[in-house]
């Protein structure tokens, strides 16, 4: 049993390199190694080779040609699953600086519901990976790094991040969210604005 849950975290680890083969992070960085590093973050949270799977093909269905039917018939439906919950409806054409709002709070309204603790596990390490990023920028660039993304506001990346971390406090026990708390409060703690 465990060289088939070996083989399918090797077969999503390899599918994920591929998908995101020649993307670059807003900072410049190969792609993938943001869900190879969620990967990581949230192997110190769970077990899981489904979970952590998922962990590494998280993004291809929003950031990539890659359908939710191809994950479906290529990885089955729990992997599936687990990757739908962290794929936001980008509403193709629509610039995403006009979405940014309701695709956040769609997306919320998913994780406020959600019963399943290893969907939640999977949202902290993608914020963990995303928020380590952004402290670094912040380091350099203060608020200006928020003239990167689609919603500038540094107040509306607080609402987001705050709501994200009051969803998923059943958590906390856990040492990546203690690092998602000291990170949020390090970017947007009064102090630095």
């Amino acid at each position: 049993m465990v060289n088939a849950m070996e083989d399918i975290l090797k077969k999503a680890v390899d599918f994920a390199f591929e998908a995101h083969k020649g993307q670059k992070r807003k900072d410049g960085t190969p792609y993938i190694l943001h869900p190879l590093e969620v990967m990581t973050i949230l192997g110190t949270m769970t077990g899981d080779y489904n979970t952590l799977a998922s962990a590494v093909l998280h993004d291809t269905v929003e950031d990539t040609p890659v359908t939710a039917e191809e994950i479906l018939s290529t990885f089955g439906e729990r992997i599936a699953y687990l990757v739908a919950c962290e794929t936001e409806d980008k509403r193709q054409g629509i610039d995403p600086r006009l979405t940014w709002k309701i695709r956040k709070e769609e997306s919320l309204e998913e994780l406020k519901n959600c019963n399943d603790i290893e969907v939640k596990k999977l949202w902290v390490a993608d914020k963990v990976s995303n928020m380590r990023a952004l402290a670094r920028a912040f380091a350099e660039e203060g608020n200006k790094v928020f003239e990167r993304f689609n919603e500038k506001n540094p107040s509306e990346q607080k609402w987001y991040h705050a709501s994200v971390l009051e969803y998923t406090k059943e958590l906390s026990a856990f040492s990546a969210y203690k690092e998602y708390e000291a990170l949020f409060g390090y970017i947007f703690s009064e102090k630095q604005k």
